[in-house]
């Protein structure tokens, strides 16, 4: 992705109510996008899930209000980084993230591998969303303290940074020492993996964002009222003297719809205002036909509806 381009990015779905029998729908919509010229694809993560699905839509355990899970407790759900590795080998320039990884859940030292390895083979498109999450059985079924998955997440990218940065990595907190560790092959990005920070406006996300983010997935209040949200995230980061001016951040644009389906032209007339707000990463969301070739071409106006509405160059 260019340098300070405005990105267009679509979620490929990978979880499913009941067996569907086969991903290929799956690949094809990664292959298309890859192919019609959209900036990144994301993928979702959930480990495993108990039976309070309720939580998603508590914001105090980190769900958003009047949210809903998708699938049921028995839904199908693939594993992100393993889908992202997958993919990587049918596309060859499209950028390849999560939205989000519950990266607490993972040991950190092989998160650190795995996502490098995904770095290098994919030749260095890896984007790493990160959050906590909302289900505590899924951090008790991971043998972890679901009220400690804040320090337990910045445990985890503290660790993953150590080792993708430094020749030899010296370690030291209260859940973990090491020094002199080897940990090949590095990230083939400066820096590591870029982290993108998930949550709401809160001082323990800028906190975060300060520490690790290259940039922010908003969430709760924030998601709905972009301009508001980054407004007050640019101020919350900027009070703890870290400045915000390069904060990249995720925005979803609404889609308009008409009697035969999108009305694109009218979608993509509420880009520029997102993008006005700070919003450097365009979300859309839109179905696509089921043949490669038909998603292919229909995505590709999507993305040329982007590029008019916001007097983005085209590749």
């Amino acid at each position: 992705m260019t340098a300070g381009r405005t990105s267009l990015s679509v979620q490929v779905v990978t979880f499913a109510a009941e067996d569907p029998g086969g991903w290929d729908a799956m690949v094809d919509r990664a292959v298309a996008a890859d192919t019609a010229g959209l900036d990144k694809l994301v993928v979702s993560d959930h480990v495993a899930f108990g039976g309070n699905l309720e939580a998603y839509a508590d914001p105090s355990l980190g769900g958003t209000e009047g949210g809903r899970q998708p699938t049921g407790p028995d839904g199908h759900w693939l594993e992100p980084l393993t889908v992202l590795t997958y993919l990587a080998a049918h596309t060859r320039r499209i950028r390849l993230g999560t939205s989000i990884l519950l990266a607490a859940l993972r040991r950190p030292l092989v998160l650190a591998k795995a996502a490098a390895t995904l770095d290098v083979l994919s030749g260095g498109r890896l984007d790493l969303g990160v959050g906590v999450g909302w289900q505590e059985e899924e951090y008790g079924a991971a043998g972890l303290d679901f009220a400690e998955r804040g320090r337990l997440l910045d445990h985890t990218l503290e660790v993953c940074q150590a080792l993708w940065r430094e020749e030899l990595a010296d370690y030291t907190s209260d859940e973990l020492a090491f020094e002199g560790i080897h940990a090949m092959p590095k990230p083939l990005q400066s820096g590591g993996v870029p982290i993108w920070v998930s949550g709401s406006v809160n001082p323990r996300v800028a906190r975060r964002i300060a520490a690790f983010g290259s940039g922010w997935i908003p969430w709760g209040p924030a998601m709905a009222d972009p301009a508001t949200g980054i407004a007050r995230m640019r101020e919350m980061l900027d009070r703890i003297d870290h400045d915000p001016s390069g904060l990249q951040v995720t925005g979803s644009i609404p889609v308009v719809r008409d009697n035969d389906g999108v009305d694109l032209a009218a979608t993509m007339a509420g880009a520029p205002a997102l993008i006005e707000a700070g919003v450097t990463d365009c979300r859309i969301g839109v179905r696509v036909p089921a043949s490669r070739e038909a998603a292919t071409e229909y995505l590709a106006t999507v993305v040329d509806a982007f590029d008019s509405a916001t007097g983005r160059v085209a590749r």
